[in-house]
């Protein structure tokens, strides 16, 4: 399997990461809205409150998935070994975590410096404009 990045596809911030992330590293981009039973049946239950990164063998989330991702993007490369050692640190994983989620709890004004229409969104305009 392709290293698939499952994200909130109805948030324009969320939808940007992901598409600097696929234009940077061999991602694969998956939001909620497209998600296969298949690709489902691996994520959390809570899948929707966070990103998650798949491979054949582990699915990383939250944090870890934009860690992930990040460090397979060629602008990041350089900083796996850093992230290997960091790793080892219990500090490290919380710090990581919580960053996420104060990314995560603002997307909304983040939005407003980053943004890109998401793709739920358009497929409703565009559903929208075929009705009229």
């Amino acid at each position: 399997m392709e290293p698939t990045f499952v994200y909130d596809d109805d948030c324009g911030f969320c939808t940007w990461c992901a598409d600097q992330l696929a234009r940077r590293a061999d991602l694969r981009l998956v939001g909620f809205a497209d998600l296969t039973p298949t690709l489902r049946d691996r994520l959390p239950d809570d899948y929707e409150d966070c990103a998650h990164l798949v491979t054949d063998d582990a699915v990383a989330s939250c944090g870890a998935a934009i860690e992930q991702a990040l460090v397979r993007t060629e602008v990041a490369s350089d900083a796996r070994p850093a992230v290997t050692f960091l790793r080892q640190f219990e500090e490290y994983e919380r710090y990581r975590e919580r960053a996420y989620r104060w990314a995560a709890d603002r997307r909304d004004k983040l939005g407003l410096i980053v943004s890109m229409t998401p793709a739920a969104q358009q497929d409703r305009e565009d559903e929208s404009r075929d009705r009229s």
